[in-house]
């Protein structure tokens, strides 16, 4: 009996049979595209996201706070570029991708354009901002595309850690003055929203999640997400002694699931769309930063091909 099945019916298949996807198989146009943009928006903001922390590195109240905070940064460096090593595999071009980050037409995650304030603001973004990534990037462990679900295994264990060490550092200030109990509260106050906004848009305006999720290169929808990272939120936050700033926000016994307020999603555009409180500053460094280590660059490449002609001579 001859197989009729065409292309993309036969890759549709092996992604319900739970196939992984590799980099020589064939896929659609729209499953690479879906995954080139995907994968590089993930990059750009596991780098931009070391720009809030790192401006706190010097500052840490002590060595220990320092030294972790040293590593988080590191890790999300490595993050970065584990990603775009696998957006590199789909056929993209790193110096592309950067190109496009640096003149502003990829994006990148929200929440990394708002200002850490305080020191309390580096444990809110660990618990609530890494907490809120660890939602969405565990079920990534199980994208359909093997590079991607294969990086996204050791960048959840180190988000891991990253939780940790914020929840740490602002159950450590709770037991502390009323200062800094107060510093605590307010840095849970700017960020709670926020974090619920780096789930995207809802379901019903997000118009890439249905393909990705029949491709399971998403496996939970917006929506089901966030709903997920409140319901795990809340106890944390009793345990911690902080309230959340949402008067709506309550325990639904019909539901099973904690119900809360309306998210303001005119401010979440306006910051995708490159208004929100620090998204020139962080564009701006970021841009400063490529540039500085453009020698860096140039010295590797001219080893590697001095190496290269080296082997070469060698060779004959």
């Amino acid at each position: 009996m001859t197989n009729t099945l065409s292309l993309e019916d036969r890759f549709q298949q092996r992604i319900d049979n739970e196939e992984k996807i590799e980099a020589k198989d064939w896929m659609p146009d729209g499953y690479r595209k879906t995954l080139i943009r995907q994968i590089s928006q993930h990059a750009h903001s596991e780098i931009v996201g070391m720009l809030p922390e790192g401006n706190w590195i010097t500052r840490a109240p002590s060595l220990k706070r320092k030294l972790a905070l040293l590593a988080k940064v590191q890790d999300e460096a490595g993050h970065g570029l584990y990603l775009y090593s696998a957006a590199e595999t789909l056929g993209a071009g790193r110096d592309e991708l950067l190109h496009q980050l640096h003149t502003g037409k990829a994006k990148y995650s929200s929440i990394f354009n708002y200002p850490t304030l305080t020191w309390a603001d580096i444990g809110a973004v660990g618990w609530l901002v890494d907490g809120a990534a660890i939602m969405n990037q565990v079920a990534l462990c199980r994208a359909s595309y093997g590079p991607y679900a294969r990086a996204m295994v050791r960048i959840c264990k180190e988000e891991s850690f990253h939780q940790r060490q914020g929840y740490d550092i602002l159950l450590t200030m709770m037991k502390g003055t009323d200062a800094q109990k107060k510093m605590v509260q307010d840095a849970v106050n700017r960020w709670w929203w926020p974090s619920l906004m780096m789930f995207g848009p809802s379901d019903i305006d997000s118009p890439n999640s249905a393909e990705s999720m029949k491709w399971k290169i998403k496996r939970l929808s917006n929506d089901e997400l966030r709903q997920r990272f409140v319901d795990m939120s809340v106890p944390q936050a009793e345990i911690l002694g902080v309230t959340f700033p949402d008067p709506e926000l309550k325990y639904n016994e019909v539901t099973g699931h904690y119900q809360f307020g309306v998210i303001d999603w005119e401010e979440f555009w306006r910051v995708v769309n490159g208004n929100g409180p620090c998204n020139e500053e962080r564009l701006a460094a970021r841009v400063q930063a490529h540039e500085e280590g453009a020698w860096v660059r140039d010295a590797a490449l001219a080893y590697a091909e001095k190496q290269k002609q080296r082997n070469s001579s060698q060779v004959a």
